[in-house]
């Protein structure tokens, strides 16, 4: 699901609900969203793959990130992000 679908759904929606997010794909356990973040994503299949960091935050640099940590500069990854659960 592309951000503008999600918005596009997220409009037909009370603003005030809480998201909550399943934490498997079965659907066995659920938890509240806790934060969402900007990333690259790299594709290794069509269900799964690896995130890097889009770019380093004034909060990372203060935890001592640097411009060459984490950064993906290949053509396979894709602008994403992404949604972490609390538990």
């Amino acid at each position: 699901m592309k951000v503008k679908e999600l918005i596009e759904l997220l409009k037909l929606h009370d603003p005030e609900d809480e998201v909550i997010m399943s934490k498997d794909s079965e659907g066995n356990y659920f938890s509240p969203l806790s934060d969402i973040e900007l990333v690259i994503y790299v594709p290794d299949s069509t269900w799964s793959g690896s995130t890097y960091v889009r770019e380093i935050t004034e909060s990372m640099k203060k935890q001592g990130f640097t411009e060459e940590d984490d950064l993906y500069h290949d053509d396979d990854g894709v602008n994403a992000i992404v949604f972490y659960p609390t538990n």
